[in-house]
């Protein structure tokens, strides 16, 4: 038996590994797969990226991923945000701030920012953050800021950890934000206002003073 032939069992065997019913299995095989990374292991990976039912499964498959070469990982990826399949376009969205190259950049459109699926577009908020070059931080904050007051609070909370990443460039942003018709806006933006000058004030506790403050018809800056 000839080692190429070897090599394209063992390939075979870890395909059928990552597919297989059992997470353990799953786990195991994106992990070996990443300890000795191959090119073309990568299709694999990422489709399996856009089905896996296991948070930690999808976490080491990601991990596989980043022992790629970038030249190979990059493009398929960036094919992969305009899936139509909802956890593909997270998964590699979230794959792609775990790499970090900025020139995947473009592909981190206004329309992943504001996708419909909060989980895409918490993906999309916090890859933008990673990727976004320099000078264009206020852009960035322009487009997030059309998200406040979106979904539950771990929607919200992901948005302003987002925000707040930018620095201080968030500043007018908010402010404008704070005098949105909209209370859900205003109480979103004072909450996230006040955590970027209070880091230690919690989310939970920032958010609810804020909607305290807009139920009073307050649109001003918290105490601090």
């Amino acid at each position: 038996m000839t080692t190429t032939t070897t090599q394209d069992e063992d390939r075979e065997r870890a395909f059928q590994a990552l597919g297989d019913g059992r997470a353990s299995v799953r786990l195991r095989a994106a992990l070996a797969v990443g300890t000795t990374p191959d090119p073309r292991y990568v299709d694999k990976l990422v489709e399996r990226c856009a089905y896996e039912r296991e948070f930690f499964v999808r976490d080491m498959l990601t991990w596989a991923l980043t022992r790629h070469p970038v030249s190979v990982t990059l493009p398929r990826l960036l094919r992969e945000v305009r899936s139509e399949r909802a956890q593909a376009r997270s998964q590699a969205l979230h794959t792609l701030s775990k790499i970090g190259d900025r020139r995947a950049w473009p592909a981190i459109t206004r329309a992943l920012l504001s996708d419909a699926d909060d989980e895409v577009a918490r993906s999309a908020w916090r890859t933008a953050v990673v990727l976004v070059p320099e000078g264009e931080e206020t852009g960035l904050a322009t487009v997030l800021a059309t998200q406040l007051g979106r979904g539950e609070r771990a929607t919200q909370t992901s948005l302003s950890r987002a925000l707040i990443a930018l620095g201080d460039v968030i500043a007018p942003v908010l402010r404008a934000a704070t005098a949105a018709p909209d209370p859900r806006v205003r109480a979103h933006a004072l909450a996230t206002e006040r955590l970027l000058h209070d880091p230690d004030t919690g989310f939970e506790f920032a958010i609810d003073e804020a909607r305290r403050v807009v139920a009073l018809g307050g649109s001003g800056r918290m105490g601090r």
